[in-house]
């Protein structure tokens, strides 16, 4: 089994992997050796902190080794096919993680591997930082019930697995972002076939106090990703900027709303430094639970949960 996008995990999925990552935080000594003698290799086309290093540490943790390779180090997809790629990493490692551009080179490399593959990101999905996330959103209030307010960017990684994510659980997501910024219609619309099972409710509003009104989680993600380039930074400051997580903007939401940003976060951009830096700022709880629930779902996709 791989994980390359949130809607390959049904609803039982998500919910075990949730209790399975709190458990591990709560207890991590417990784990620490079932991943002893296995080996995990990272593909790394883009930059990356949290997710090399709680990869590597969560690796590290369970008694296993993990090896890193970035894009200059290793042929793939240019001298050597992604899928002999992956049918060669699969006779030398038992897991993969890979942090690619395209998904569709990320379902390739899933394809041909005979081993399990996680989607560290790419341009369409981010379910380790989501389902980080969701263990995060769980600690402080739950997964159920809950409003969440997501404003900036909306067609990227960050939006589309929280689309899949507020499908699956049945949770309400409010989006506000400019229209030629919006979410990708496809998978909108396969969200909300899932969505008429769990009562979910996901709406694209293009107006940030509508979408924050009752919110009791707030989320921005940057305007800048790493496939923007920096010359077109002016111009997307100046889009998003209606967008910008304020001060004012959280009093609309609920009051004791939540705010979260999956980091790197710029001061200034798409939050202020008063609500990053502030009592409902939960980044930093954000940044730790990659840790432990990548572990979970190391162990979930070796089947030793």
């Amino acid at each position: 089994m791989n994980l390359i996008s949130l809607k390959d995990l049904a609803k039982k999925d998500i919910l075990r992997l949730l209790d399975k990552a709190a458990d591990i935080k709560k207890d991590p000594d417990k784990y620490s050796g079932l991943m002893k003698g296995k080996s995990m290799l990272m593909i790394f086309q883009k930059p990356s902190l949290r997710t090399r290093v709680s990869f590597e540490v969560a690796m590290t943790q369970l008694g296993g080794h993990a090896i890193y390779s970035d894009s200059d180090s290793m042929p793939l997809g240019s001298k050597e096919t992604i899928s002999d790629t992956a049918k060669v990493a699969s006779r030398f490692c038992d897991i993969i993680i890979a942090r690619l551009f395209e998904h569709a080179e990320l379902e390739e490399l899933g394809k041909y591997s005979d081993v399990p593959v996680i989607n560290a990101l790419t341009n369409r999905s981010h379910p380790c930082q989501i389902l980080a996330d969701l263990l995060t959103i769980k600690e402080k209030k739950k997964t159920t019930g809950i409003k969440v307010a997501y404003l900036g960017d909306s067609n990227n990684n960050i939006t589309h697995s929280l689309i899949y994510a507020a499908a699956i659980l049945g949770f309400e997501l409010s989006i506000a972002c400019p229209v030629e910024h919006s979410p990708q219609p496809g998978i909108l619309k396969v969200a909300k076939e899932l969505a008429k099972k769990t009562g979910a409710k996901i709406e694209v509003v293009h107006n940030a106090e509508k979408a924050v009104k009752n919110a009791d989680v707030v989320y921005t993600d940057s305007w800048m990703s790493y496939h923007i380039p920096r010359e077109d930074m002016a111009d997307r400051v100046k889009i998003f900027k209606p967008f910008q997580v304020t001060t004012y903007l959280m009093r609309k939401a609920k009051k004791n709303a939540l705010f979260m940003n999956c980091l790197p976060a710029m001061r200034g951009y798409e939050q202020t430094a008063e609500v990053i830096d502030g009592k409902q700022s939960i980044v930093f709880d954000q940044a730790e639970n990659r840790l432990h629930m990548q572990k979970a779902i190391i162990l979930f996709l070796m089947g030793k949960s």
